[in-house]
């Protein structure tokens, strides 16, 4: 077995990523929920596809994780006339200090820590595919050399959910790469009048908070310590496997409406942010409780669904709810030979 961190060595890693989460709160109001799912996808070394009306504080979420987190942020607007080399960067014939001409790379702003990209599926699938490579080697390869992106480095793609016309809708091999999908919802009234009072022209308040490198370190160090047990890791392949209407446990529900089902990326990212929402609570060891919290937001855009689930208005919340809910976590089955015998028939024997 492999060693488990103690209670106290918990205790720093914790306080510090909640704390994360208390100043985000802070910061863009009414938004707990989404806050932490997009911490447990940071401590996940994930990226995360954010859908939601203009305005809801996409861009300001980015700009105050940068300011927390003490990392380099850029912001790439999409839109049909990008191309790669706007986002990658490109090679340029420039003449050196001997009078030499000479081509130099000039880096594009995925070189960054965490890059926004702004309503991802306006741009053409060619400028779409070149953030394939960055979002899952992190690197680039161009003309023959590849560069090292910086780390950390997490992509924080938005779409509009309204806005179709002019879109072109990410493919699926790309929509695998987010380990989450987010919606980003409207705030409540009482959350909304407090931003009206008090953030004069939608400006968030200042930080006097913000982690160190070192900081930074011990957390990714300690989300590699947390300790995923068998039992939970076979949940998790039960989870992935189930999700595929040709299982033997796929509920009903999968079967009618999915056509196909979760990758085995999907199951790895389930891991992954199971550890994370184990860290926040301050837990060594995962449990399913962890794996749950986070299922929703792993699989909710890796599911095809048929044509017979649009029509009949069923999403995937639904289908992953009735197969979290078919699936025994422990898996404990008795055999079918083995009789339980309760104390009151043994009074009547």
């Amino acid at each position: 077995m492999d060693k488990v961190l103690t209670p106290e060595e918990m205790v720093a890693p914790t306080e510090m990523a909640n704390r994360i989460l208390e100043k985000l709160d802070a910061i863009l109001l009414g938004q707990h929920n989404l806050h932490k799912q997009v911490l447990i996808a940071i401590l996940s070394r994930g990226h995360i596809l954010l859908e939601g009306l203009p305005g809801v504080g996409k861009t300001a979420l980015v700009v105050a994780l940068s300011e927390l987190l003490q990392i380099e942020s850029n912001r790439v607007q999409f839109t049909p006339d990008l191309m790669p080399g706007d986002i990658l960067g490109s090679h340029i014939l420039d003449e050196n200090q001997e009078g030499k001409r000479e081509m130099r790379f000039e880096p594009g702003p995925v070189f960054t820590n965490i890059l926004l990209a702004d309503e991802i599926n306006r741009a053409s699938p060619k400028t779409q595919s070149a953030l394939l490579e960055a979002m899952q080697e992190g690197r680039v390869s161009l003309m023959g050399q590849t560069r090292v992106l910086p780390k950390p480095f997490f992509v924080l793609a938005t779409q509009n959910p309204i806005e179709l016309e002019g879109t072109y809708p990410l493919p699926e091999a790309q929509l695998d790469r987010f380990l989450f999908k987010l919606s980003v919802l409207q705030v409540d009234t009482h959350a909304l009048a407090e931003i009206i009072s008090t953030r004069r022209r939608g400006a968030p308040p200042k930080q006097n908070w913000h982690l160190n490198s070192d900081d930074l370190d011990l957390l990714y160090k300690t989300m590699d310590e947390i300790f995923l047990p068998t039992p939970v890791a076979n949940y998790i392949a039960r989870i992935t496997a189930a999700s595929h209407p040709t299982y033997k446990e796929a509920p009903a529900t999968v079967q009618k409406y999915v056509s196909f089902g979760a990758s085995p990326r999907a199951a790895i990212a389930m891991g992954e942010a199971a550890r994370a929402n184990a860290l926040l609570a301050g837990r060594p060891t995962v449990g399913f409780e962890d794996v749950n919290g986070i299922a929703k937001s792993v699989l909710n855009h890796r599911l095809i669904l048929n044509y017979e689930a649009r029509f009949d208005k069923v999403d995937s919340f639904v289908v992953i709810d009735e197969l979290l809910e078919s699936l025994d976590e422990a898996d404990i089955s008795l055999p079918e030979d083995i009789q339980i015998t309760t104390n009151d028939e043994k009074s009547l024997s």
